[in-house]
């Protein structure tokens, strides 16, 4: 019964201990002991693309960021044969602005449906 006890206090007491500052969870450090600056300039940029022609997603995006400015833009294949894209720029002064532009012809197929009341009444 003493050792039961013991373990689940082991157990309280490490959980316990990364949240309150010992360990390799304590505030400002990463998962390896190395300092995270939390004030660091953001800088990134990223790109991908999908081009599934068994399922037909079709879509790509891209994105830049330089400190509090952000601007990108995305396309993806619309089920009516349509392209949407979408170019976007957020900023500390103007906020998120999108421009969303609709290129190609919408294609709308033909369903008839059968005359007479087939399992209808």
């Amino acid at each position: 019964m003493y050792f039961k006890l013991a373990l689940v206090s082991f157990v309280v007491v490490a959980c316990n201990a990364q949240y309150f500052g010992y360990g390799y969870g304590s505030a400002g450090y990463g998962g390896h002991g190395h300092a995270v600056d939390y004030h660091a300039h953001p800088k990134y940029e990223f790109k991908y693309g999908v081009a599934d022609a068994h399922t037909g997603d079709n879509k790509n995006q891209y994105e830049v960021r330089d400190g509090d400015v952000v601007h990108g833009e995305y396309s993806l294949h619309e089920a009516d044969g349509t392209i949407r894209t979408v170019k976007y720029r957020a900023d500390d002064k103007n906020g998120f602005n999108a421009h969303v532009i609709r290129s190609g012809h919408a294609g709308h197929p033909q369903h008839y449906a059968p005359h007479g009341h087939f399992g209808h009444y």
